[in-house]
């Protein structure tokens, strides 16, 4: 290892006097995970033991300086200002170097005044008054990051170097983490850090305020029942006792909804035995007494308010966590339950005082799916100061289309109309890319990709998502149009629950027991079991993705059966499954769920059943139907989208949105009506349609120059290969 660390990287990067080393230990410890996390990723559920791993992701150093800077830097500034210092904030962002903060925009008078107002309550703020918390710090990035940038503050202030990192160490930084390891490091590089500034430091017996969350499971009130007076005292303890008994789950995510009276407790715990009381159920005693006051001290610091939070949380998704933690934070954090990082966004701005900032980068979800419009609700009733959108490729060792990321700073303040400012870096495709633009928009304001809104335009759009590129245009057909919803039904389709058993693609059956044209669920079943089903596919417009088939003899009697089979709670309500049964057989609109970058409907006339990757629209008259087909296949369709939830997902919730607006209606069904024509021609060109008659190149060759061998091997080539040849001629 020695020797890799001496070969495989460069020296500079170990020159303290330039920065970076601190980064290595990062880099190390996430490699360090690596195998664990391999493994875990296989599992069904995380255990407890995996949670450190799985969610070990080190920031990169850019977007640590981004959030502190305009977190922590930006309180400063409000102090600054409440001193009335004439500077501007890009002045005095300039005066300590900060260049990654960015100067918030032009705000109207009412938002100025309330800003003003606020600012008056921080002229006595001191700077040992100012405290920072990582709730889930890691190997300590963000803390080592916040100590340059207090140091800076000290020293503005006329403190030497040793005596502002006494104070940094005791009053202003401080982090927690489940991983023992991980505080392990945190606690190292904050020690170093200090002993670089105060060569007396590790005498001085100051320690960072960086705390292990442990679990403590062989503690109970009894243990404590001959020291309790009170039933609070009891009620206390045994609510401290619960949250940590499974602390290892939680970690920093514990709170108490009801204050503790820690006092009461630190009475009990300091009583100190008499020499004849000495024995060994004392001794004991003393010693469960002491996990108790470690009990306390972290939960003194979990229950306090900070002036400014900063992380980068751990993601979990609510299908990956063991019972434990998914019950607590389907209690503690409904909003947020949908994933760990979302709980975590809850958590920190509890931990975060009024008029303080709270700076996080997670994954971007939260801005934009149905399952988190609570949690958008929730944070924008505090003001969205800045957001770098860093879309996909933000994390180095993170590839692919999956992962997107952003980056924002929240000021605990209500702020209605405040004008946020947004860096929509996600065209930019690699970690230093971004970096470079961000910092280009800072230097130069006018760039294409920075936006300056209301954060009040979010709620025009249905579901609030933060979508912060929205022209005035597209906001006012949100207010004043009519949605998808009003004149169409939009909805899921069915969940087969085995398609291995229930689906096939067409070529793969017997043909003798395939209708293509069912019109009705009501009709005979008897000589029937294949009929159309509507699954996504590829990226098409208009007509087409025809191809798999769906069981559905006698009303789909084998499906029914199989799901009252697997879900015997449903009884004979099946809904959750085969959902909107009423639908089925009805011409309407259909298109493929995940999608990579394009949307495109496509007309699917009466006969088909469809899946939910093959989610439908419907209406109670064709030329309705045909009109929003031409709506949902524009690119004014694709751009709501877009704003509504850019994943690669395109959900109901986001069709059904969608604003209406009629005219020229006639003419614009006629289109449509060839547009899905020739699409439908394109289709049963190829032999992957089930009504292909000839390629088209051959199309206008005579019957009697066509061989039986063409029909025996061009047309069985492909998709027609397992279908009888004599059907294809049209043989009975």
């Amino acid at each position: 290892m020695i020797q890799h660390l001496i070969n495989d990287i460069d020296e500079a990067d170990f020159d303290v006097t330039r920065g970076g080393q601190f980064e290595i230990i990062g880099w190390l410890y996430q490699y360090y995970n690596t195998e664990p996390k391999e493994v875990a990723f296989k599992k069904r559920k995380y255990a407890e033991t995996d949670i450190p791993a799985v969610t070990q992701l080190f920031t990169p150093d850019w977007i640590v300086k981004y959030m502190v800077e305009n977190s922590l830097g930006r309180y400063w500034i409000d102090v600054l200002h409440a001193r009335n210092d004439s500077r501007s904030e890009v002045e005095i962002a300039q005066a300590y170097h900060w260049q990654y903060y960015m100067p918030e925009s032009q705000q109207n008078e009412q938002v100025s005044l309330k800003i003003i107002e606020a600012q008056k309550e921080l002229t006595e703020v001191k700077l040992e008054d100012i405290t920072l918390v990582d709730a889930a710090m890691g190997s300590g990035h963000v803390l080592v990051y916040a100590f340059d940038v207090f140091l800076q503050l000290y020293e503005s202030e006329g403190y030497s170097k040793r005596d502002a990192t006494e104070n940094i160490i005791q009053y202003n930084l401080y982090g927690f983490d489940i991983d023992t390891r991980a505080f392990q490091l945190s606690y190292f590089a904050l020690s170093m850090k200090a002993r670089e500034y105060n060569r007396r430091f590790l005498t001085l017996e100051l320690s960072p305020n960086v705390f292990d969350i442990l679990e403590y499971t062989d503690l109970s009130v009894q243990d404590f029942e001959d020291l309790i007076t009170t039933d609070q005292q009891s009620s206390d303890i045994t609510r401290l006792l619960n949250a940590f008994h499974d602390g290892n789950s939680y970690g920093s995510l514990i709170h108490f909804t009801d204050p503790i009276d820690f006092l009461e407790i630190e009475s009990i715990i300091d009583t100190k035995p008499g020499e004849h009381q000495l024995s060994f159920e004392s001794i004991e005693l003393e010693e469960k007494k002491h996990k108790l006051k470690e009990i306390i001290t972290v939960s003194k610091l979990l229950c306090r308010k900070y002036t400014v939070g900063v992380m980068n949380p751990p993601y979990m998704g609510s299908g990956k966590m063991n019972d434990v933690l998914s019950k607590y934070v389907k209690r503690h954090f409904t909003a947020g339950k949908a994933d760990l990082f979302a709980a975590f966004m809850e958590r920190l701005r509890m931990f975060v005082s009024a008029n303080g900032y709270y700076a996080m980068i997670t994954q971007h979800a939260w801005m934009f799916l149905s399952s988190f419009e609570k949690l958008r609700q929730s944070l924008t009733q505090d003001t969205l100061i800045n957001m770098a959108h860093l879309g996909t490729r933000a994390f180095e060792e993170i590839g692919g289309e999956v992962v997107q990321s952003t980056a924002f700073v929240l000021k605990n303040q209500n702020l209605t109309e405040y004008v946020g400012t947004y860096e929509r870096l996600i065209d930019f495709n690699s970690q230093d890319r971004k970096e470079t633009a961000y910092l280009a928009a800072v230097r130069d304001q006018t760039v294409d990709y920075l936006y300056r809104t209301n954060q009040a335009n979010f709620k025009k759009i249905p579901g609030s998502p933060i979508a912060y590129w929205a022209n005035k245009n597209i906001l006012s057909e949100f207010q004043i149009g009519t949605n998808i919803t009003d004149v169409a039904f939009v909805g899921l389709g069915m969940r087969t629950g085995d398609n291995k058993r229930f689906l096939r693609l067409w070529h793969e059956i017997n043909c003798e027991l395939f209708d293509p044209n069912s019109k009705s669920a009501d009709i005979t079943f008897k000589a029937v079991k294949w009929v159309p089903y509507n699954k996504g596919g590829n990226f098409r417009k208009w007509y087409g993705n025809k191809e798999y088939v769906v069981n559905w003899k006698n009303d789909g009697q084998e499906i029914k059966a199989n799901t009252k089979r697997v879900y015997p709670q449903l009884g004979n309500n099946l809904g959750w499954k085969i959902t909107n049964e009423p639908y089925y057989f009805k011409e309407g609109l259909t298109w493929t769920f995940i999608s990579s970058s394009k949307f495109g409907v496509r007309f699917s006339p009466q006969g088909s059943i469809f899946d939910v990757a093959g989610s439908s629209l419907f209406t109670t008259n064709h030329k309705d139907l045909l009109y929003l087909e031409a709506l949902l296949n524009s690119k004014a369709a694709y751009y709501i989208l877009q704003l509504q939830n850019p994943t690669l997902n395109f959900q109901v919730i986001n069709i059904k949105n969608i604003p209406v607006k009629y005219y020229n209606e006639s003419k614009i069904v006629s289109i449509v009506e060839k547009l899905n024509r020739l699409s439908s021609l394109d289709w049963d060109d190829f032999e992957n349609s089930w009504d292909f008659k000839v390629h088209p190149l051959l199309s206008h060759i005579a019957d009697d120059n066509l061989s039986i061998w063409y029909y025996s091997v061009v047309l069985t080539n492909r998709g027609a290969k397992n279908v009888p040849i004599f059907r294809l001629l049209g043989v009975k």
